[in-house]
Order: C-alpha cells, then structure tokens, then sequence
C-alpha cells in the first residue's frame, strides 16, 4: 500500500484588536504581526495569563503545598530519617525523565544525606528489569530504610508490599496512571491525583522529584548550601525530553530550566558533564531544540545501547571535568550506534508496512524477532508522525513480546492499550507513550482487538499537517524569529510553529552523510537548499533531514518549514518539514472555486457564507481551501442593507441591553445581529466608547457598561461612513462574476 498522503491544514482565526495591542504591551519592541495570531490560535487568549505565559519572571509558580497531604507525608518521613540518620535509596528509571529525575533527589536530597554513605540510587536495567520497581533491584537495597521512587512507581502494589515485608517504607513521586486503590506507601506524589486543569497537572517525573526537594528546603531551610535554582537546568531536561504538555507550573520550570542551562555553556557552568554534551551536538543551551534534538537523545541513548544508564546520574552531577568528558564521550558514541539502529529498524518496519492495508488499519503493530527494544519507543513515534496513526512496535524473545507505543492525532493510547489489559503482562504510561509485554502466543489476538477498538470509537485518523502562519521568503527574518521565539518552550500542546510559503522553489544543494565523533559514517542523510518565492530576490538556506537533493520538486511548490537559529553556522534556516508540488495540488482555478451563490452541488467544499467586504478577505478563504486541498464555495446569499441610522439605534440598545443584564455578546452575534462587518464593529465601538460605553473583549465576548451621555451626528459620522463603505462592497460582492473571482484570488 502507498504511503498516506497528509492533509494540510492552515489556521484561521480572527484576533481582537485589544488581544493585539495586550500582547504588543507584553513584549515591548516587537512588531507584532505574528505573536498574537500564535497565541490566539493555541488557546492562550487570557490578556490576564499572558505576561506569565511570555515572560518567566511575571509568572507565579504554584507552591509544592498543593500536592496535600502526601506531599506532607513524605517530607515529614524524610526529616524522620534525617533525624534518625538512616539511609535512604533513590530508585531512577532509564529514560532521559527518570535519569534528570535521579540526578535531582541525588543533588537536592543530598543537602539533607551524605551521599554514598546514607543516599544511594538505583537505576533498573532497560534489558534485564524494564521499567519500574523490582523484586530484584529491592534485594540489593536492603540495607537502606526508605526508597524514594521518581518517574515510576505508582502501579507496582506487588513491589511495594515486598519491600515493606523488608522493613523499607517507600515514597513515591511519579506523574503516571495512578492505581485504582492507594498504594500501601508512606505517600504517592503525583500530579494524576490533582484536577486536569491545574498548573501542575502536566508535570512530568523530574518536575514532581523538584517539588518534592522544594518542600524539603521550605521544611528545613536552614540545612541547604546551594541554592534550588542549580536544579533546574535538570528540571528542564527531563521535562522537555519527555512526552508532557509544556503549560501551567511546567512551562514555567522548563524557562527558568533553559535560563540556567544556557550557563553550562559559559565561564559559568558548574556541571561539566552537560557542557562537554553541549560541545558535542554544538549546541548553547539556549533553545528547547537544544534539549529535544540534542542532550534528550543522548541520556536516552545510554539505556538504549548498553541497558544501564547509571553512569548518566554521574555524567549530570560530577564536578570531575575529566571523568565527566570520559562519560560524555561514551554518551555521544551510543548516540551514533543508537542513531544507526534507529535506521536499520525503521527500514525493515516500512517493509512490514507495505504488506498492510492501511486503509483499514487504526493501529499499527508490528513485531520482529531481531529488532532491538531500546529504538523501538523511536521508530514507533517516527511511524506514527508519519503514518497519522498510532503505532505499537515490539521485539519477541521466546516468551514474551516487549515493545513500546508512540499515539498521535490526541488518541489516548494508554487507554487503548489498558483495554486489552487481559492480553497484556504488564504495561505502563501515558496517554501519548507507553510500554508493554504480553504473550507471543497473544500478538495476533491483540493486534485484531485494539484496532477494532479504535475502529469502534471513531474512523482511522487522516494524517494531518497543521500550518501555523503562512509567510513569504522575505518574511524569514529576524523580527519572525524574535516572535517566534517568544512562545517557547515548545513541546506537546505548544509545538513548533509551522510556516506555509506558497509558490515557492528549490535550489538544491548536494545530500551529505553525517559522520559520528570518529569520523565514521552514519546513514542518515540531509540535504541543504536556498528556498527561494517571488517576494525575495535572494533565498534562505534551509536544510531537509532524511532527504536526498532528487526528492525536492523542480517547478513551483508549497513548502511547510520550521524557522531555526543555526548557532554552530551563526545563521538563521529553515528545517523543511513538508513540501508538494503546485502542479499536483492546483490544476486549474475552476476546480478551486465554486459559485453557489444560485444554485448548490453535492461537491465536498469549505462554504463562504458570509458576503466578505474585501479582496484580502476572500484572498484569505482561497489559502485555506488550498492548503486544505478542498475546494471554496462562494455560498453567500445577497446582502441585506440596512439604512445606517437604523442600525446604529439597534447598536445602542444592544449595549444597553448587555450593559443592564451583565450579559455579553460574541464578535460573530453582533455582526449577524447587525449585519455590519469587522471595520463598522470596530468604528461603532469607538463612537460608543466616545459616548460614555466602557467596552471589554475577553473570551466571553463583548461587554458593555454605560453612563448617559447626549450624541451628536459629528460623533456618529465615521460609524455612518464604515457601514457605507461596506455596504458597497457587500453589494458589488454579491455581484461580481465568479471568472473575476479567479482571476483576482488566484493571481
């Protein structure tokens, strides 16, 4: 079966002028032509919220507190063995979370513990012991009297009550699904037990292991010698590294974080271990790209490769230069054998794939006796991006069948996957990742049932790229990356703005092969290129991963790309993300416009319904049918005039009625109400404003508040003259030929 051809899509939406000028007011010396179209367009729309959003400094974090009663639990437990000097273990897990999670109790409890004396930590093998608590990895902590899980722990009863049968009491902070009962366990900190929608809700492992050491320094602030803040530039590691939602307490983690990793790169490092990373996959720290493509895969890399990452908790927190350059070194040649497993196993899924029928297909799973299951997280989040669905890959031993889960298109895989919990031997995550293990004899049956379950709940999901703003060559300059980069950290429910140019063409430069720290070839491949359109008499040079030079089209194109700063090259570029020829996409206006302003046909099409008051209007619709490859129907039936007086009397007793009632109005109501468009709303507010209405926008809507004041015609005069000027337009609109149309919109 062929490759499923993505939709694109482009968003619309229109911005209130007082969301406009709070966000220009937020971020002083920027234009503001594209911010407040981001922010509008991912749901942050509270002109009270945005200075936290934009700005760190202006946000304030929620106090560990509001974890409750087990935050409390843990904190006193842990003064206890302070009290009574008794040893407590940190159990880590392997993932680039679980190890920044270990490396934070590791220096944070270790203000309250001599390490290696009375604090220890354990990290299970990726290979031998999986994710988790296990009886195995208990034994060989007997000595101690507390463990202190982190990123893991929350499911695993059978563990817990073994250690206890020990003598050892267990804390646990971790954000995955919680159990349906309590835990037999001092205390379980962990955000699944708060609302969905508050600040800490998203927090991952590494997030939850901070706040934990944050009540310790609110509890004895008297013990530490170095301050919390050295901890974050971990915090925001594992924090962007991981599958959670950048919003609320852990966007605001994740920027201070960034802001004290960009010092590992200076005379100011204090953690050689990520410096010497950083100069490895030159990179400065400054960016969440930084982290995403650079340190995340490398700690993830360790465990991937040699099954123990024990040695990364020494990589992050030794101040040893020479022991920690050793450990990095060995980090970055795990990438590269990583990097070349990757590719091998990617390959030989695709080759599966070619066999299945993927129109029927909800889930992909795939297995293979050879695959190794340190990629398999990888390559089954690269096939799901892919594909548009979601995607189980596992490698079969002679009893079990281990892989991992990647979901995208906001299915909740976990859900899924917990399903056909009767099928499984264990699994464990969340609603984007998980991992799990179940009988061989078990594959079929339960690749034939989570995908009728996924059938049941709705059609297969069509792959879909979502464009952010579309611009032009000329446009990607330095004031586009100063607003872009406004709204990082960028990650899950905030991705990296993408950009739609249209019309557009390559000059291809020639593929090269990446080489590793020795100089040994890698297979993956990237090709450079100058992006250039018509609006721009030089390109800009971008770089397509995974891509050879004959893969780009040769004619005109529509291109979606992500703007980066190239700190190694000291230039700004364009990573191509997707790209499809204008020929196979527009073969004529005709097909693309539609007149159904007489008479309607069964076609599939977006509607234009409304009479639009401007070329630039219905110039705006025409993109959007394009990049949604479907057609544009003009459906607007002839316009309804109203003599301007009248309208304005309506006007007046709407605001009086909403300002009476404390009721408001949407944007949409008053245009229907009124029959008026955006730039007689606009003038109409300002006449009311003039006479004594206090108008606000919030996502409510319109709301008024009036104090009496008498009208002149002088003050009425430029609403009068707006509805005018629209009304011509709505009438000449209505009117023009659908040929006029095409030749305007498509030019």
């Amino acid at each position: 079966m062929p490759d499923p051809v993505p939709q694109w899509q482009i968003h619309q939406a229109e911005i209130p002028d007082a969301f406009v000028q709070a966000v220009k007011q937020q971020a002083p010396g920027i234009e503001g032509r594209y911010l407040p179209q981001l922010l509008w367009q991912r749901g942050i729309r509270d002109i009270d919220q945005l200075a936290g959003f934009l700005n760190a400094a202006n946000y304030q974090p929620m106090s560990s507190v509001e974890f409750g009663q087990e935050m409390q639990w843990a904190v006193q437990r842990l003064v206890h063995a302070i009290e009574r000097e008794e040893a407590i273990a940190i159990w880590g897990d392997f993932d680039a979370d679980g190890v920044t999670s270990t490396a934070v109790l590791w220096d944070g409890l270790g203000q309250f513990f001599p390490q290696n004396q009375k604090l220890f930590y354990y990290i299970p093998n990726r290979f031998t012991e999986s994710h988790g608590l296990s009886k195995t990895g208990i034994d060989q902590l007997k000595h101690v009297h507390v463990i202190v899980t982190c990123d893991t722990g929350s499911t695993n009863l059978d563990e817990i009550q073994y250690a206890q049968s020990l003598g050892i009491d267990v804390i646990v902070t971790d954000h995955h699904t919680l159990p349906e009962s309590r835990p037999p366990v001092i205390a379980i900190v962990n955000p699944r037990s708060l609302e969905k929608d508050h600040p800490f809700a998203s927090l991952s492992g590494v997030a939850v292991a901070y706040k934990l050491v944050e009540a310790m320094y609110e509890a004895l602030p008297d013990v530490p010698e170095k301050p919390i803040e050295n901890l974050l530039d971990l915090v925001a590691i594992g924090l962007i590294a991981d599958l959670v939602e950048l919003k609320g307490d852990c966007r605001y983690l994740a920027q201070k974080g960034i802001e004290q990793l960009q010092k590992q790169s200076t005379k100011a490092a204090t953690r050689p271990g990520i410096t010497r990373l950083l100069e490895l996959c030159k990179r400065s720290g400054d960016r969440p790209t930084d982290i995403s493509f650079g340190l995340g895969p490398r700690i993830n890399a360790v465990s991937r490769i040699q099954g123990d990452a024990h040695f990364c908790v020494e990589l992050l927190t030794s101040q040893n230069v020479q022991r920690c350059k050793e450990l990095a070194d060995e980090t970055e040649l795990a990438n590269t054998r990583r990097k070349a497993l990757q590719k091998d196993v990617l390959q030989q899924a695709k080759a599966k794939l070619a066999q299945l029928d993927l129109s029927t297909t909800g889930v992909i799973v795939l297995w293979d006796e050879q695959w190794s299951g340190g990629v398999l997280g990888l390559v089954a989040g690269q096939i799901a991006q892919e594909y548009g669905k979601p995607t189980i890959l596992l490698t079969v031993d002679e009893e079990f069948a281990r892989g991992s889960a990647r979901s995208t298109n906001q299915i909740d895989l976990y859900q899924l996957v917990k399903d056909q919990a009767h099928l499984l031997h264990r699994f464990g995550g969340h609603p984007f990742a998980a991992g799990l293990s179940l009988a061989i004899d078990n594959l079929p049956l339960f690749a034939q049932a989570i995908n009728q379950r996924l059938l049941q709940q709705s059609d297969p999901p069509t792959p879909t790229i979502q464009a952010d703003l579309c611009v032009t060559v000329s446009e990607l300059n330095l004031e586009l990356y100063k607003e872009l980069r406004l709204i990082e950290p960028c990650g899950m429910g905030n991705p990296i703005p993408k950009l739609l140019i249209q019309n557009c063409w390559f000059q291809a430069g020639r593929n090269t092969k990446i080489q590793d720290l020795y100089g040994r070839k890698v297979e993956y491949i990237r090709t450079p290129f100058m992006i250039c359109d018509e609006s721009a008499a030089q390109g800009f040079p971008g770089i397509w991963w995974g891509h050879y030079a004959y893969e780009l089209p040769t004619g005109r194109c529509d291109a979606i790309v992500e703007l980066e700063n190239n700190t190694f090259r000291k230039r700004y570029e364009v990573r191509l993300v997707a790209v499809r020829s204008c020929e196979e996409i527009k073969p004529t206006q005709t097909q693309w416009l539609l007149d159904w302003r007489t008479q309607r046909t069964e076609e599939k099409a977006i509607e234009l319904k409304t009479v639009p008051t401007s070329w630039n209007e219905l110039k705006i619709w025409y993109r959007r049918a394009l990049a949604e490859q479907c057609p544009l129907a003009i459906a607007y039936p002839p316009p309804t005039l109203l003599p301007a007086a009248e309208i304005w009397q309506t006007f007046v007793g709407i605001a009086k009625y909403l300002s009476r009632t404390g009721k408001t109005a949407t944007r949409q109501q008053l245009y229907d109400r009124l029959m008026i468009g955006d730039i007689a709303l606009k003038a109409g507010i300002q006449t009311l404003e003039s006479l004594g209405f206090h108008v606000t926008y919030s996502d409510q809507g319109f709301s008024f508040s009036f104090k009496e004041q008498a009208a002149s015609n002088l003050m009425l005069e430029p609403f009068f003259a707006a509805i005018r000027e629209e009304q011509f337009y709505r009438q000449y609109f209505a009117q023009v030929p659908l040929t006029t149309i095409q030749a305007i919109v498509g030019h």
